[in-house]
């Protein structure tokens, strides 16, 4: 699977590294694609013997020393010893070989952002592993054996400057698409380094725009003039490592000598200046400037002026600008200042641009209200229609508005039934649009969107990957300790009997306003779902699956209700017979990893096995590390007294008990990414050992927050968890450390 904390909805130029529609997929033909705060529903013994651990002299701070000698022989001991375990099963090769065949086949979909007549595609497989960066014509993209002309070869590249460059993106300036700014990352790390390419000549353009590795970004105001935003050190750097200065580099000067055009604080988690194109051929310079996680100052930079502050907001997030209209989403309620009307958290709106920037007013224009079961996904513009993903009850539709002098009007869209739903490939330049449909047991497939005519055609799709006869979905519902009825979904076999011995992996995020929706997963399909098992998703809170309301539920000092959502969906299955604590596992990733990391301290005997994938678990020092002070707008800030004690009773790392008995929890990470810190892994497995709990330990050298830098590593990656769970869930004789 693919984890990511989310960036701020604010933090437009960050959707690459950290896109808010958060793939959840393990394979790459899914890569499109009031109770009080404290209250615990597990009954902790009488007397516990807490591990005392002192934030300020945490006896294992030598771990979050990324590239110490001494801490990277720790995890390499870890490894071999979790290799000989994991590895030495003889299914992993099989496990390896059934992955890797699904994530290098060439009949994936080659899904792609459509732009001068071309479809724009990064594809790897067998022999690509770093990838190619290749375009086709439409016509030639919609056949079923396209014709696809080579941009870039990373893979040359790498070879030739011995760099293991990973693909980031590319920024082309309309309406030529001439050139581009390529962003490409060393191992898989979010620092990264931006190079001007031209699409003539098909390479990089000698004495053009590039920049050192950073955190950060640039955007085209015109062919010889960017603006960049790059924490190189820190004093350009936010507390959080991202940027907070956005200065303007014309073309033949020293990036030095770039011209401050604004600057946020650096307690901000990060500025982003980014281009905001319309469908009337006019563009406009913006800025987000990302206050905290979830509160956003928004600008404009008019051309030779100073930036002007949007009437937006906090919570809010621009999508479009269509029919001179900016249209924006609020995630709070909101009144225009000296206006009476007041719209409600939730809603899609819109104002007319120019005519804010001509007079200052601003008159505010309903576009859709999501209801309570619903929440809004893509937003795009095309040449003709606005386009809006709305899901309702976790399920997907597509809905097309338009503008005209009486306001805006919806045509809903006959699309794929029951089914996850991606709108992409939307530009305001054109009205080509595409949209990917996926379920549980449906593999991809992709359809055009026809906005004259209001049709969507199917075009590709992904052949299966798993035998779903007699696989059956299930959606039910499991109370929460305060009452809330908690979506999740069940995916087994018709004859499944209830008798508890199913063997059953349950997967959550809950946090960041990530909605977890029904996914296509070959890997998950062949190597779990084929041989038994039962795979399980909770629709918990702090995500989106709801709306905004649904994530801020679970903020902060209001946390354990996520907690508790998940234990209740895991004593529903268990009271339902479908599975029992012996064959039922939990996995999480990133914020998940936290999820997961909770479910082991707080209820230990619900699992026999957890799984933490590039996790926070050290909730004391988690603004310390890395990007973690971008966070404390989702967890609470460890030094404020309140929320730094709530913090503490949820930490995983302060909350393992030394007499306790735990199950078995597999943990891995990556000591490139730069995201969630490693330490956080290193620390907990550390501490385990110490206190002596089965734990295993795996981190990968390389691939950023994926714990997988190509194809080869993350077939190894799920290799070695389904081995894990295979063990534990499914096995007789479970290894050592079951909860038996």
């Amino acid at each position: 699977m693919t984890f990511r904390i989310a960036m701020s909805v604010a933090a437009a130029a960050l959707l690459a590294a950290c896109n808010p529609s958060t793939e959840t997929a393990d394979e790459a033909d899914d890569t499109m694609n009031e109770a009080d705060a404290g209250d615990m529903t597990n009954d902790a013994p009488a007397e516990r013997n807490v591990v005392s651990i002192d934030p300020d002299n945490d006896p294992r701070v030598w771990l979050e020393e990324v590239e110490g000698e001494e801490a990277l022989d720790w995890a390499r001991s870890q490894n071999e010893r979790t290799f000989a375990r994991l590895q030495g099963d003889p299914r992993f090769e099989e496990f390896q070989a059934e992955a890797l065949e699904i994530y290098q086949s060439e009949d994936r979909i080659p899904y792609g952002s459509y732009r001068d007549g071309h479809i724009y595609n990064f594809w790897q497989d067998a022999e690509q592993t770093h990838g190619l960066w290749r375009r086709a014509t439409l016509d030639s993209y919609l056949s079923d054996s396209p014709e696809w002309d080579v941009v870039l070869d990373l893979d040359a590249l790498s070879e030739e400057e011995g760099i293991n460059w990973v693909w980031r993106g590319a920024d082309c300036l309309a309406p030529d698409y001439a050139r581009c700014m390529i962003t490409l990352s060393d191992g898989g790390r979010d620092a990264a380094i931006r190079r001007e390419f031209d699409m003539e000549s098909r390479s990089f353009v000698e004495d053009g725009f590039v920049t050192p590795e950073a955190k950060g970004g640039v955007s085209w105001i015109d062919s010889d003039t960017l603006l960049v935003m790059l924490a190189t050190d820190p004093e350009t750097s936010t507390e959080s490592g991202y940027p907070y200065i956005v200065r303007r580099w014309e073309r033949g000067t020293p990036l030095e000598d770039a011209v401050e055009v604004m600057r946020g604080d650096t307690t901000d988690v990060g500025v982003w200046a980014f281009r905001m194109e319309g469908t009337g051929g006019e563009h406009h310079m913006m800025v987000s400037e990302a206050n905290t996680f979830y509160e956003t100052t928004w600008w404009a930079l008019p051309d030779g002026g100073e930036p002007v502050q949007l009437p937006l907001p906090a919570k809010s997030s621009l999508q479009a600008l269509y029919d001179g209209q900016l249209v924006f989403t609020i995630e709070e309620d909101w009144s225009l200042e000296g206006s009476t009307e007041s719209f409600p958290q939730g809603a899609l709106l819109s104002f007319d641009f120019q005519n804010w920037l001509d007079t200052g007013n601003a008159d505010v224009e309903t576009v859709f209200v999501a209801g309570p079961r619903e929440s809004i996904g893509g937003v795009g513009a095309t040449a003709s229609a606005l386009l809006v993903q709305i899901d309702s009850n976790v399920v997907g539709g597509l809905a097309s508005f338009a503008h005209g002098d009486d306001g805006w009007t919806r045509t809903d869209f006959d699309t794929p039934a029951n089914m996850t739903l991606g709108l992409t490939g939307t530009d305001a330049s054109h009205d080509v649009a595409f949209l990917n449909a996926e379920g549980f047991l449906t593999p991809d497939s992709l359809y055009q969107v026809n906005v004259a005519d209001h049709t969507v055609t199917p075009i590709k799709s992904t052949p299966e990957r798993f035998d779903t006869e007699g696989l059956v979905v299930e959606q039910h519902e499991a109370e929460s300790t305060d009452g809330t009825m908690i979506p999740y979904f069940v995916v087994r076999r018709a004859d499944t009997v209830m008798d508890g011995t199913t063997p059953t992996l349950l997967y959550a995020y809950g946090g960041f306003q990530v909605s977890i929706t029904p996914s296509y997963s070959g890997v998950r399909g062949r190597l779990w779902l084929d041989r038994g098992g039962a795979y399980v998703v909770a629709n918990i809170r702090g995500g989106g699956e709801f709306g905004p309301a649904w994530h801020q539920a679970g903020l902060m000092m209001d946390r354990q209700r996520i907690y508790d959502d998940l234990i209740a969906v895991a004593e529903d299955m268990i009271d339902t017979g479908l599975t029992s604590p012996r064959h039922l596992g939990v996995y999480g990733g990133s914020n998940g990893g936290l999820l997961t990391g909770v479910m082991y301290t707080q209820r230990p005997d619900l699992w026999n096995a957890v799984v933490s994938a590039v996790p926070l678990l050290d909730m004391l020092r988690f603004d310390q590390l890395l990007a973690g002070a971008s966070w404390v707008g989702e967890y609470g800030s460890p030094s404020n007294p309140d929320e730094g004690a709530f913090l503490q009773s949820i930490s995983p790392y302060h909350n393992v008990d030394a007499d306790g008995t735990y199950p078995e929890i597999y943990l891995y990470t990556s000591t490139a990414d730069d995201r969630v810190h490693p330490g956080h892994a290193r620390k907990f497995a550390h501490l385990l050992s110490e206190s002596g709990h089965p734990f295993l330990y795996y981190e990968n050298i390389e691939g950023g927050h994926s714990a997988a830098a190509n194809l080869r590593e993350l077939a190894r990656r799920d290799a070695m968890l389904y081995v894990f769970l295979t063990q534990k869930l499914m096995d007789e004789d479970a290894p050592e450390g079951s909860a038996d």
